[in-house]
């Protein structure tokens, strides 16, 4: 939040001034708000209509896979919408997945029993790409050191480039993900999560905070996964939820019927260290609290109230107890004393704009995007 601009937030949804770029109308809507009902909700068709323009998708990706073990790739975390697409994707459609998981030392043990309860009770194969954790420690440390928000880059970093360039390597056409509208229609801004494929920003911090080579672990420049793979590999990403109704609670009430799924307190808990970065990092450091994206996402596709995610937001993400554990298992993982890590939480703030990065060329990009129609939601 600027120190010159007062306080304001959404009287449709909770986004605020904590994403210093947000605009409001004459009613007092976000520009989040007007984007979803002049852009997103227009275009996106989670029925009769989008069930038959993905049937022909699937018809397609079982023909590329008539030859194959399998014809299509999923990532999978254990939450709930990587969960989901997996269950319809082999039971709805009828497709031959194989199962993709990148451990990059921060599962729950909640997400490893999830993962395991689908692969047994969907009887699919998995593939799990373990990073080397020496490697994922000394990167994991140099974000802290560097002082952004957005430590949980090396996480996602791994976690895409690992399934890009597995499916590019091993001839995989089509990779199956759960992005959604319906519970993602309201994007973070980029001052409180930057974009993990930016691989120039991820050398360059590591470059200046870390000691140890990165030898193994995976990586993709944002170009050669959106580019080269796209348009030379054939690697086309297929997201089934934006065509069927997708309802968060129902989804994951039927992962629970159907497997003994466990469900998670918020989205993307599956993670120790997400659920530290989300829930602690990121509002007591520098004040973004990105359940409010999440939050006014279901709010706008009908979810959640405006007064039960107010409600909600009111609250701390998680108990002063699980606060400290947390403290202590992430301060053990990464070899420091819980002192080290506290005085990194209370030193000075930094964003993705102090280091090196691909941003002019990302920005060009997300504008082409936009006026092709390709991205519909808000990315700032």
């Amino acid at each position: 939040m600027t120190a010159t601009r007062p306080y304001q937030i959404c009287s449709n949804c909770i986004m605020d001034t904590s994403d210093s770029n947000i605009v409001f109308d004459d009613k007092g809507w976000c520009d989040y708000c007007n984007n979803y009902h002049a852009n997103i909700l227009p275009n996106w068709h989670p029925n009769e209509q989008g069930m038959q323009e993905l049937s022909r998708t699937i018809d397609e990706i079982k023909a590329h896979g008539k030859n194959r073990s399998h014809d299509c790739l999923i990532g999978v975390s254990g939450g709930v919408d990587s969960s989901y697409v997996t269950y319809i994707a082999k039971e709805k459609f009828g497709l031959r997945p194989l199962i993709f998981h990148v451990d990059a030392g921060w599962n729950s043990q909640q997400a490893v029993n999830n993962i395991e309860k689908l692969i047994d009770g969907l009887d699919l194969d998995l593939h799990t790409e373990v990073i080397d954790w020496l490697e994922m420690k000394d990167l994991q440390l140099a974000f802290f050191k560097a002082q952004v928000p957005h430590v949980d880059t090396p996480q996602d970093h791994a976690f895409f480039a690992a399934l890009y360039n597995f499916a590019a390597k091993n001839g995989f056409k089509y990779i199956l993900t759960g992005a959604n509208y319906s519970t993602e229609c309201v994007r973070e801004p980029l001052e409180w999560h930057y974009h993990a494929s930016d691989l120039k920003q991820l050398k360059d911090i590591h470059r200046r905070f870390g000691t140890r080579p990165l030898r193994t672990f995976p990586t993709a420049d944002i170009f050669k996964f959106k580019l080269y793979y796209r348009f030379v590999k054939g690697v086309r990403v297929v997201k089934p939820l934006n065509h069927i109704p997708f309802i968060k609670e129902d989804a994951m009430q039927e992962l629970v019927d159907k497997f003994g799924w466990q469900k998670y307190a918020h989205k993307h808990y599956e993670s120790r260290f997400t659920r530290f970065y989300e829930g602690y990092w990121l509002p007591t450091k520098f004040g973004y609290d990105k359940r409010r994206a999440h939050f006014s996402s279901l709010i706008l596709t009908g979810q959640l109230s405006r007064a039960e995610a107010i409600e909600k937001i009111s609250k701390p993400a998680y108990d002063e107890a699980t606060i400290a554990q947390d403290f202590e298992y992430i301060s053990a993982k990464l070899g420091i004393e819980v002192s080290e890590l506290q005085a990194l939480m209370a030193g000075p703030n930094k964003t993705y704009r102090d280091y090196e990065s691909r941003m002019p060329l990302i920005e060009l990009g997300t504008k082409v995007m936009r006026t092709l129609g390709i991205q519909r939601a808000i990315i700032r």
